[in-house]
């Protein structure tokens, strides 16, 4: 019977552990079109052209509430055609003194799109008419920017 090398068992386990962890990873690399693209490996929401967008403005994150597909998600990245238009905003929030804004690469505000921050809940008062351009990176809650911050993909 021949003996165990404990050299060759050490070096089996490691390439054993090297391949498990390398499997792991790959497997969490999933790129499809169906999530948020903050840091779970999904691309993004494909928004329909003249879609409304309907937020949830809570401290923690922006909260998904309508379309359907972006419905629960935490700071869901949006994909919108480049030249058509939408509606973005958030009809509820958490009491707490929110905003809206559109931004570029350089956080700074495009073409004026901005709602004045309030606590006010009124879906009326937090809607944005936004055009689609390519210059759009995020929309965002000024007075929370690092926690209330979704990407904008124009295509």
């Amino acid at each position: 019977m021949a003996r165990d090398n404990p050299i060759t068992r050490r070096t089996a386990m490691k390439l054993t552990g090297a391949a498990a962890a390398t499997a792991l990873v790959a497997g969490c690399s999933d790129d499809d079109d169906n999530g948020n693209g903050n840091g779970n490996g999904n691309g993004g929401f494909n928004m329909e052209a003249g879609e409304t967008i309907e937020l949830n403005g809570l401290i923690g994150g922006w909260e998904g509430i309508s379309p359907d597909e972006i419905a629960g998600e935490e700071n869901p990245t949006l994909i919108l055609e480049d030249g058509e238009d939408y509606e973005i905003g958030w009809p509820e929030g958490d009491g707490n003194d929110h905003n809206i804004e559109i931004w570029d690469e350089n956080d700074e505000l495009v073409e004026d799109y901005q709602t004045d921050t309030t606590t006010d809940t009124e879906p009326d008062d937090q809607m944005l008419d936004i055009t689609a351009t390519e210059e759009m990176a995020y929309y965002v809650c000024e007075p929370h920017d690092n926690a209330m911050r979704g990407e904008i993909q124009v295509e």
